[in-house]
């Protein structure tokens, strides 16, 4: 199977996720998703939160830059989803995919629990 990696060049934590997978021997495929040819959509973004369990947009929502692109506390997941999917950087990351399952990197170790 091959892993991806749902990575932002300009953030730290990202970079330490990539080196991480590296220095265990795993070469991913690198997703530069805040780039507008790598974007991801709603549909993809919803299979991300299926692989991580059927879980809410809100375990990758970066729940800090939420009020800066008007996204409300109340907000249902559809509206996350679609927020996410307009403005990438609600999107926390990294975020690893690996066949049917996918986690966030949050702490980087997690990356490797679906190698």
């Amino acid at each position: 199977m091959a892993y991806t990696l749902i990575h932002h060049t300009g953030c730290g934590s990202s970079k330490k996720g990539l080196a991480l997978l590296q220095e265990n021997g795993i070469e991913p495929t690198v997703r530069k998703y805040m780039t507008k040819s790598e974007a991801l959509s709603e549909e993809e973004l919803r299979d991300i939160a299926s692989k991580m369990g059927k879980v809410s947009p809100r375990e990758f929502l970066r729940a800090k830059d939420a009020a800066k692109f008007d996204l409300a506390d109340e907000a249902s997941d559809d509206e996350v989803f679609a927020a996410m999917a307009a403005e990438p950087k609600l999107i926390q990351r990294p975020i690893g995919i690996n066949g049917s399952k996918a986690v966030l990197g949050r702490p980087n170790e997690k990356l490797l629990e679906i190698a």
